[in-house]
């Protein structure tokens, strides 16, 4: 098994363009199509974190947080970032990182926070705008289904918790096969007349390529005919931070002590109490005080993060509770995610949670 065959696993849950244009996830450093000995996860990448790597004989990193988010003009090792991607380049450890595309992912982290804490009716805040297309093509009724199966299998015709949507409208094709073509029906300089079934659904941005190929794989046309329509429906399977509703109201002090619980937390941080019960929840993991808005536009009663500014408990006002937690603290359990996800598809590889806390604050 190679390095590559891990990664795309981490890659089917949260696919790179899923990123923001800030971030910098996927491979850092490392050769993907090496052999796997071993990965390790972990939130920061730190030199204590590649010595463990090495120590437990693993070839393969994956975190959080990217350990390049900047170009490098020099790798002399002035400083920690520098240090660990020279250690990791001697000792043959490939670097990959899941960021901000393991954030607005299905599943992704929001989603195990939402779980964490028990949330029912989960759902995305903000969803991905910009990010779907119509995707229409016509084929012969013999292989309709074929072609509409590989389309799906390839990812598209996904809305909501609905999968294989489509719409398909009967019609008529033409077309005259010109010297050197080699059609399916018809005869060459003859206009031909094709008894077709036009196939609309929808397709993410970031699965076109893959339906596209599935399409011209499986259509028994030598020019297959497909036509990309850009829409502005939202992509509510994925997106910035999440909602759901606790099984039963508590109140906002109960609700505070709850996260300490869960997060074992050292400290919550919070704006001034309400007096409110605490029913209607959202959630972002790490620097998620960017959906202030969102929160209070939705109606949720809290909105919990992991870091905020100042000013941010001041102007929610009284129109939700706002709790921060910490960002490592918000963002600890990618580490359960990573081994999840992988452990499904290979239970036997080895695969080790970092024993090292790279958490950078520290409390007193």
């Amino acid at each position: 098994m190679r390095i590559k065959d891990i990664l795309q696993i981490i890659e089917t849950l949260a696919p790179l363009p899923l990123q923001e244009d800030y971030d910098n996830s996927g491979i850092q450093v490392g050769d993907t199509n090496k052999e796997a000995t071993g990965a390790l996860f972990c939130i920061d990448v730190t030199e204590d974190v590649i010595d463990e790597a090495i120590s437990l004989k693993c070839n393969l990193i994956i975190s959080h947080h990217p350990i390049a988010f900047k170009p490098f003009k020099s790798l002399t090792g002035r400083n920690y970032v520098e240090r660990c991607m020279i250690k990791a380049i001697k000792n043959d450890i490939a670097l990959y990182a899941a960021h901000t595309n393991l954030d607005n992912a299905k599943d992704g982290v929001n989603f195990k926070l939402a779980s964490m804490l028990g949330l029912e009716n989960v759902k995305i805040l903000t969803p991905k705008k910009n990010a779907l297309l119509k995707f229409v093509t016509t084929v012969p009724h013999s292989h309709e289904e074929i072609v509409r199966n590989a389309m799906f299998n390839a990812g598209a015709g996904h809305i909501g918790n609905y999968d294989s949507c489509s719409y398909n409208l009967d019609g008529e094709g033409t077309f005259k096969a010109k010297a050197g073509a080699n059609p399916h029906v018809g005869e060459i300089d003859e206009l031909h007349f094709e008894s077709e079934v036009r196939i609309e659904t929808v397709v993410p941005i970031i699965r076109k390529d893959e339906v596209m190929r599935a399409l011209i794989a499986v259509h028994p046309y030598e020019e297959p005919v497909f036509d990309l329509y850009p829409i502005t429906n939202d992509w509510n399977q994925n997106g910035s931070g999440i909602t759901g509703v606790l099984p039963e109201g508590m109140s906002e002090n109960d609700f505070l002590y709850m996260l300490k619980d869960v997060f074992k937390l050292h400290h919550v941080s919070y704006s001034r109490l309400r007096g409110k019960e605490i029913r209607e929840v959202a959630v972002c993991g790490g620097s998620g005080s960017f959906l202030i808005g969102d929160a209070i536009n939705y109606g949720a009663d809290v909105l919990v993060t992991g870091e905020a500014k100042y000013n941010d408990f001041y102007d929610v006002e009284d129109k939700l509770l706002l709790a921060s937690i910490g960002h490592y603290e918000s963002e600890i359990c990618t580490k359960e995610l990573f081994y999840d996800v992988i452990s499904k598809k290979y239970p036997n590889f080895a695969m080790h949670l970092s024993a090292f806390d790279s958490n950078p604050v520290n409390y007193l």
